[in-house]
């Protein structure tokens, strides 16, 4: 009996092993290989140091519920051999209202309802009309493209302008033009690009995936020195009429406030743009005593989300004059969407 035991019990820690694989993820620009499982018909990852996170690989681009029944889920995740403190998951708009227990943090998207454009376009702020009207009349055209290698080779670019964007170094900035590539034709089946063009010349582009309702801003840029004809703006109005003739219910473009960061220009050039706050549940599910000190203590909400709003202030400034000085270029208008 003693030995059926062992055996069975090696089996089962086999079975971890052989469960468990690495798979690759990008984080800030850069890839690398984390432990992975699959659970219920999605890749669960595994991030942190201190504190493992067990997350949906690409849950931003993951159709469907993420997680259907966290009571069949999380037992799964225990068997699986993947180490994890919490499983954090989150409801997509438009279903916001919570379904299940544990901790909840409201998290939020910056969100155009696309239902009806020519509604949109009559409540957009006259400064976000006026400037979509002055591209066109400075020679600025825009067009869904296919992405190749065209595309590829103005959108690498446009990537090397500037090392800073966003007042931090820019992280496609000085790859090479097949990193580049790679790096912009993820779920091409699912994309949409639009670019802005001036004398034939790429100026400005979007990349948008779509998932469910929702079509997600997975990067705009344009190039500083045609700011003067802002065509991040008509790029931004394409977009919402692309996204009103398929039948998308929401445009999104990342968060509108992040954490105590309410007042920056990014949110105020999504606010001009006819962007609005939607906010949805997001579950942080402590699985070992760590886990609970770490959502107890609301360590998920990072140091944006911890530092109160005028330090946090008083650092970023620093941090764009240190940047500054560092001679990496200046602090450029906003115009890039959170990156894969």
């Amino acid at each position: 009996m003693a030995a059926q035991r062992a055996f069975a019990e090696l089996s089962r820690q086999l079975w971890k092993f052989m469960a468990v694989q690495q798979v690759e993820i990008t984080s800030r620009g850069k890839r690398r290989l984390v432990p992975a499982a699959e659970i219920e018909g999605r890749t669960v990852i595994v991030t942190g140091r201190l504190v493992k996170i067990a997350s949906i690989r690409d849950a931003i681009v993951a159709p469907g519920e993420l997680v259907k029944n966290p009571d069949r889920f999380i037992p799964a995740l225990r068997q699986s051999g993947l180490k994890a403190d919490v499983l954090t998951f989150f409801q997509r708009p438009p279903d916001v209202t919570p379904r299940f227990r544990g901790h909840i943090e409201w998290d939020n998207y910056a969100a155009v309802d696309c239902s009806n454009f020519d509604a949109w376009w009559e409540k957009l702020p006259q400064e976000a009309r006026k400037n979509t009207r002055r591209s066109a009349k400075r020679g600025v055209t825009v067009r869904a493209v296919p992405f190749d290698d065209e595309l590829a080779r103005g959108i690498h670019k446009l990537c090397d302008e500037s090392p800073t964007r966003q007042g931090k170094p820019f992280w496609h900035y000085g790859k090479d033009f097949e990193t580049v590539k790679r790096e912009h034709a993820t779920y091409l089946e699912r994309s949409d690009f639009i670019g802005a063009y001036h004398e034939n010349e790429l100026i400005g582009f979007i990349k948008m995936v779509r998932v469910d309702e929702i079509a997600f801003i997975f990067h705009i840029l344009a190039f500083n020195a045609h700011y003067d004809k802002r065509p991040l703006n008509a790029l931004i109005t394409e977009a919402v009429k692309v996204c009103s003739q398929k039948g998308v219910k929401y445009l999104v473009y990342d968060k509108y406030v992040y954490g105590n960061k309410k007042d920056s220009t990014l949110v105020e050039f999504k606010r001009r743009n006819g962007f609005e706050q939607v906010n949805f549940p997001a579950y942080h599910i402590p699985l070992t005593l760590k886990g609970r000190l770490y959502v107890g203590l609301r360590l998920y909400r990072g140091a944006v989300g911890l530092i109160p709003a005028p330090v946090l202030n008083g650092l970023l400034k620093l941090r764009d004059k240190f940047y500054s000085r560092q001679g990496k270029g200046e602090t450029t208008k906003p115009e890039t969407a959170k990156e894969e």
